[in-house]
Order: structure tokens, then sequence, then C-alpha cells
């Protein structure tokens, strides 16, 4: 598919536009740059300015999604998870760009501005585009743009400078932080005017811009947010400014009326529709989350982010794709989330169940199928230098107990640490990822271009279905979260109540598991003590039998991988000690020095 994001990595030249402000001894156009009049008369070089901001999202697919920072993944290289969240005003790890830095956001932003600045100057033409023309388009993007960048910084940092002019060198650049209120109220605002101005559908080689739903949705996932326990209770007593943390009135219902209103817009456009909503009984449901997730395209994308050949070099396949197979599986499940998984009738899978201890794998709901890659898991043919080793195409996780030369013997699984197979790359857990993953393609040479979705409409739904929970709405609530339960094959909810909300995450946890969705959730439902303990991953052995035999069927038992331990400032970044430096006029976030 052929979309905008193919043309960002021909547009790097449009960085030119930072030119100098001193002019030389003879005012002459440059053979060799655009000028910034160049650039904000000729509508084509503004379109390339957008194509980068498009860019400034945190970064995704990479060794660094935020699945590592919380219960989800335990990712192989060092400093890639948060076993103690040791982060302060003069750390914050990089992460594999999960994050991008504070001045990097405001530096884009401060192009968004500009924008705003010189659009008049522009030379717009006449005529219409999927029903909007240029100007209100490319104005409706860089609005949008605006407020995303703007819902990363509040959702790290809680209260933000909230910058809409471009500073000179000669202007004052110290500025206080809003507070939580005024900033989700801009960026909210925002969205509606975004919304106002974007078409519907974005078509052609637009396809990938932002749309209306995109700005409704953005909406609805910040208000939802804002109405949530982190922004409305008191987390940090004694903080000498609550007001840069969470609201300071009492109106929270309100608030969650506005989420719940934000994300039945979205709803109501009757544009987004669940993939395979309605499964048949000889469905093969696994396979169709699988599609869900590896199509280039399907009519549960809001806002997608396209990946080219040579968009994203690194590739998130390698990066969950087992080393027997060519990958460098930084990114392996933990146990904690493969547990979380149901099983097929709805009921909770427990390792104190000896049913399910004695086969844990079976029987369990599709999406498990779909998104996890277990022992004795099918994937597709190996490669030819580790065919050999297994004709078959299944997950080597475990160890081989054998009897050789009157001595037990470990023969260990290509997938494992202790494999033939590039053995620094294996996993911890005995888990690997396979959702998102496509299958068709070498990773150990090739990226895959499967896209990053930003916006789903499953999760409107459980958006909506929670504003319904915390209005007291549970029949509403239901119906919504059993559509995204009929998709997965499962059956229905019917709890009420506090039991309905737990039922509720649970279901979040698992839908939207991997999709940089936890990391957000467990600081808005202030549940870190919670989440952050002692990981597990399984030890799978086929074990040597009295008559020295090996047995057919391994024994799997979990055990704690490694620590993990909640450190409270961390429902909030702290601000950089540099921008503190620069900008008397900023507060710190609770208990930070």
């Amino acid at each position: 598919m052929r979309s905008f994001n193919s043309i960002i990595k021909i547009s790097l030249f449009s960085l030119v536009l930072m030119t100098s402000c001193e002019k030389g001894l003879l005012d002459t156009n440059s053979l060799t740059e655009y000028s910034e009049k160049d650039v904000w008369s000729d509508p084509s070089l503004t379109q390339l300015v957008i194509n980068r901001l498009y860019k400034e999202f945190d970064f995704v697919f990479s060794e660094g999604m935020k699945c590592g920072l919380v219960d989800e993944s335990n990712q192989t290289f060092a400093g890639l998870n948060f076993d103690y969240p040791t982060i302060s005003p003069d750390y914050l790890p990089n992460r594999g760009n999960s994050f991008i830095s504070w001045p990097n956001y405001y530096k884009s932003i401060r192009d968004c501005n500009m924008f705003f600045e010189k659009k008049d100057e522009i030379n717009w033409p006449a005529g219409l585009i999927d029903g909007k023309t240029l100007e209100e388009r490319m104005t409706g993007e860089i609005t949008f743009i605006r407020a995303f960048l703007y819902s990363y910084l509040v959702n790290y940092y809680g209260g933000v400078p909230l910058v809409t002019k471009v500073y000179g060198l000669s202007d004052d650049f110290k500025v206080a932080r809003n507070t939580y209120a005024e900033c989700i109220k801009f960026i909210t605002d925002e969205c509606d005017k975004a919304a106002d101005l974007l078409p519907v559908v974005q078509s052609g080689v637009n396809d990938g811009r932002a749309t209306k739903g995109a700005a409704l949705a953005l909406k609805a996932r910040m208000l939802l947010f804002a109405a949530s326990d982190l922004y409305n209770t008191e987390v940090f007593p004694g903080y000498g400014h609550p007001e840069f943390l969470r609201y300071t009135d009492g109106n929270r219902e309100s608030r969650w009326k506005a989420a719940k209103d934000a994300a039945k817009a979205v709803i109501d456009m009757n544009q987004y529709q669940l993939y395979k909503a309605n499964p048949g009984p000889t469905d093969d449901v696994s396979q169709n989350i699988i599609e869900l997730f590896t199509l280039k395209k399907t009519g549960e994308d809001i806002f997608v982010k396209y990946i080219g050949p040579l968009a994203d070099t690194r590739g998130y396949g390698r990066y969950t794709t087992p080393n027997g197979y060519g990958g460098v599986s930084t990114i392996t499940l933990i146990g904690e989330l493969v547990d979380d998984y149901e099983m097929n009738d709805g009921s909770k899978f427990s390792w104190d169940n000896p049913v399910h201890a004695a086969e844990p794998y079976k029987n369990r709901e599709p999406r498990f199928y779909a998104n996890v890659l277990y022992e004795g898991a099918k994937l597709k043919p190996r490669p030819a230098n580790a065919v050999g080793y297994d004709p078959v195409g299944v997950i080597q996780a475990g160890v081989w107990q054998k009897w050789e030369n009157n001595a037990m013997v470990e023969v260990w699984g290509l997938d494992t640490r202790k494999g033939v197979f590039a053995p620094h790359n294996g996993g911890y857990t005995g888990y690997y990822s396979r959702k998102m993953l496509d299958i068709s393609v070498n990773q150990a040479f090739d990226p895959q271009t499967v896209p990053w979705r930003y916006f789903r409409y499953a999760e409107v739904l459980l958006n909506y279905a929670e504003a319904c929970i915390e209005l007291g709405q549970d029949e509403e609530a239901r119906t919504y979260i059993n559509m995204v339960r009929t998709r997965a094959g499962q059956p229905p909810v019917t709890e009420s109540g506090t039991a309905l909300r737990d039922r509720y995450r649970h279901e979040r946890r698992i839908e939207m598991s991997l999709e940089d969705h936890r990391f957000y959730d467990v600081r808005r439902w202030v549940i870190g003590p919670e989440v952050y303990h002692p990981i597990h991953g399984v030890n799978i052995v086929y074990k040597l039998q009295p008559d020295h035999t090996t047995a057919t069927a391994p024994t799997i038992t979990p055990f704690v991988v490694g620590d993990r331990k909640w450190v409270k400032a961390s429902y909030y970044f702290p601000i950089p000690r540099t921008e503190m430096e620069k900008n008397d006029l900023l507060a710190q976030n609770p208990d930070y020095n």
C-alpha cells in the first residue's frame, strides 16, 4: 500500500527550513537550500514539514516498546525494563525511543506553532480533496499533531507549559506550568478544531494522515485518562502544587460523562467496525486475530502508521522472533501476562489447578494462540540451517533430558539461551510474542511492513465501556465489552459493580496487550504496587524417565525470572534538570530532588 509515509524518507531535506536568520551581504536565493520564505509560501514544501512532524510521535516497533516497562514483557537487553524505576531529573532512560525527550517534544511543537504563524502566507490552491481544501486539511493535521504531542507530555509529566507561539532570540523563555485541567481542556479543544477541519477519510497517497476519527479518538482517550484515579485522587499528599498533577475540584462524574460522550462520538460516526466481529462456529478465531494485527489495513483502523521497508530498518518482527528462527527475541512475554489469558470457557487459568498445570497450553482462549508463542506452538518452517533440527517448525523453549553413554545429558531447544543458534539472543521466560508478527518475512534479514495502530476501534469500545462502568451503567458497559469478547470467541461477561470493573480491566489488558496501553493504564488506575513485583517465566523439561527414555510431554513449572519494584514517584516523570535550570518558573514533580 502506497501512503504518505512512503514519501517521508525522501523529505529529509525539509529540515533546511531551520535556516539562519542572518542574511549575507547579498540578499540572493540559495541554489542548494530552500529559504524559510520558500517553505512557508509553497504548500508542497509545507507538506514536507508536516510529513516530518508525523514521525515525532513516540517511536514504535522497536526494542524499546513500553511493554518492557510494565507487566507485559521481559526485554533481554539491559536497561530496557523497569526492574527498579530509578529515573531522576538527571536520568530518564531512552528505552529505545519509547519516549521522546522533553526538549524534542517542544521542538516539534514549535514547528507546529510556526505553521500557525505562517499559514496565511502560503499560496493555498483551490479545490477539494476528500471534501476539504488543502488549507483545511493541513491546518487540521497540524492541529491534531500538536494536540497529540501535548498528550504525551501531559501523560508523562502532568500539567506542562502550554506554548502556542514561536519564541525569538530576544523573548523571555521562562514559562510556568499550566494546570492539568488547563492542559486537558487545551488538548480536547484542539481535537474538536482538528475534527472540524479534517476529512472523514484520507484517500490515495494521503491514506495514513490524520482524519476526523483520529482527532475524536484522541479526545476520547484523553478524557478517559482525565477521569481516572491518578488525576482525581490525592496520590501525593503534601505536594505543594496539586493543580499540576490532577483536578482539584470534586466534579468527577462530569468527567466520566465527558469521556463517555467523546467515545460515543467516534462510535456514532459509523465509520469503523471490529474486524470479523461475529465469527461463526467453524471460524478460526485465532487466525482472524492474527490477520487483524498483520494486515496492512482493516475497517478497525482509525489512525495507523504505515511502515515501509526503509522506514523501520530495525524491524519489530526481528525483535520478537525467537533466536532459533533468526530473530534477536529482545521482547519476550512474561508469565504474568501469559497466565492472564483465559480458558476457552471464560474461566481463569491457574497453576493451582492440577488440570491446568498438567497441560497449561490446552483449551485456552483464541487470543492466547494468536498472541503467544509457547512450547510446542507451530510457527513456520525453520531457516535452512535449522530445519534439520526441527522439520516441523514448532517453538522449542525447553530442555530434553536424554540418556547417552550411561549418563544423563541435556539437549536444549533451538529457542533457548543454550541452543545451537545465537543462544545470547534467546529469551529468559520460555515465551515469545506472536502478536503483530508477519511470519511471511525472513526476520533475520528483512524488516516487516506491518503498520502500527495508534488508534483502533476496539479501544474506543472499551473506553466507552469503562466510562459506563464508572457511571454505574453496567448493562450498557457489558454490551460494549461483549462486542470485543464476541470477536475474540469468548463468552459474554455477566458481572456487575466492582466485579465488572475488575473484569473490564482484565479484558483491556488482554485485548490491548503490547500496544503501549498498559503502561498508561497502570498509572492512571494507580495500581503500580500490584503490578511491579517479581516476574515469572517457565521451566520446561522433558524429563528422563526410569527406563532411560525421554518423556514426550514436558513438565512445566513457573519460576522467578527477576524482580521489579514500584517506586511511587514513577506515576509521573521528572522534569529534566536541564530544563529546570533554564526556567526557574517550573515546579518539579513530587518525590524528585
